[in-house]
Formats: structure tokens, sequence, C-alpha cells
């Protein structure tokens, strides 16, 4: 594929998907970041480096177009927040945003869960983080198909119609695909010592 049409398959995927990926960035993006950047920002920071990456979406074609979109996402998130949140410069923490002219504050959800995630005691929040390892091991253990179904439902939080959608197949075989994963899921978790029924 030449790099034009590749190019314009990439608007197009990005355009289709754009919905999506904005969810996923008011999901995953730092409150504290929306002092330096918009949502916007992330989404064009995004899609500049999906188009250095044009090979990456002619590779492994039997992966639908919104996993790869949603792996760059994802990769400059942390990109962003790696260069904002932890340089040595100006504290990100310190900073305050100036609203423009009828601008909302979007910062107000990101900052009580927040303040609900600081007053986890010690001891819930190193348990929470290993269960969510263990979690994360067994939905990598699976089959692709049952971990594309997974990550849909559970971590991008779409509905059976919508993943029908992503995945190109009736709305009967992705609840189908869901079931039996999430039977597969079990299995896995059951297989690690924390989940074991006594």
């Amino acid at each position: 594929m030449n790099s034009d049409s590749a190019s314009e398959n990439l608007a197009h995927a990005f355009m289709e998907h754009r919905g999506r990926l904005m969810a996923l960035v008011k999901k995953n993006l730092n409150p504290i970041l929306l002092k330096r950047m918009s949502y916007e920002d992330v989404l064009q920071s995004a899609y500049e480096a999906a188009a250095k990456r044009l090979d990456y979406f002619d590779a492994a074609e039997d992966v639908p177009i919104y996993f790869k979109l949603r792996t760059i996402l994802l990769q400059t998130i942390a990109d962003l927040s790696r260069r904002h949140l932890q340089s040595e410069g100006r504290d990100a923490y310190k900073e305050v945003k100036v609203r423009g002219e009828g601008e909302e504050d979007d910062r107000s959800g990101g900052v009580i869960e927040n303040l609900a995630a600081d007053v986890t005691s010690p001891v819930s929040r190193v348990d929470r983080d290993e269960r969510h390892a263990l979690l994360r091991r067994a939905v990598d253990a699976l089959a692709e198909a049952d971990r594309q179904i997974i990550v849909l439902r559970h971590f991008d939080d779409f509905g059976n119609s919508e993943c029908a959608e992503i995945l190109g197949i009736e709305p009967k075989a992705a609840s189908i695909r869901y079931v039996r994963a999430l039977e597969r899921l079990q299995k896995k978790l059951m297989e690690l010592s924390c989940f074991r029924k006594a």
C-alpha cells in the first residue's frame, strides 16, 4: 500500500473511532495534565504518532484497527505523562489551569476520584495492586480473540453492539464470544492461588 492511501486509511479510521478514542483519553489521562493540555491535544498527538507508524497499521491485518489506534493512544498518554510529570522543570502538580471564557471545568470528576484514591490505606492499595497484576496476567494469557472482547467490555466499557462493530462480527456472535471469554478468564483466575475457592 502506498503512503498516500495508507494516510487516507489512517485518517478515515481515526475519524471512525474518534469518539471511542476520546473516551479512552478522558478515562486514562492524569487530570493534572489538563493544566497543560486539552483532551484534543492528546488526540492530536496520538494521530501524529500514528502517522509516523503507517507500517504498523499494515502489519497483523487480523487485528482490528481500533486496537492498533488504542495501543498508540495509550503509548502517547504514557509518553506525555512521563514528559510532563517526571520532568525536573516546572512541577505540573503545582500549576493552576486558567479557563477561557465559556470553557467548562473538566477536572472536577478526576479530582474527586484522586481524593477517593488517596484515602485508600497502604495495605488496601497493595492488595488491590496485587489483584490487578494477577488479573492482567490472566487476561494476557488468553487467546487474542478472548483478550480483545474482554478489553473492549471491561477496560474500555463498550456495550455488546459497539464491540461487535469494532470486531466486525454480529452482535450475537460478540455476545457468545464474550461469555466464552469470561469462562476462560475465570478458569485462568482459578489457577492463581489468590482466586482459588477455599
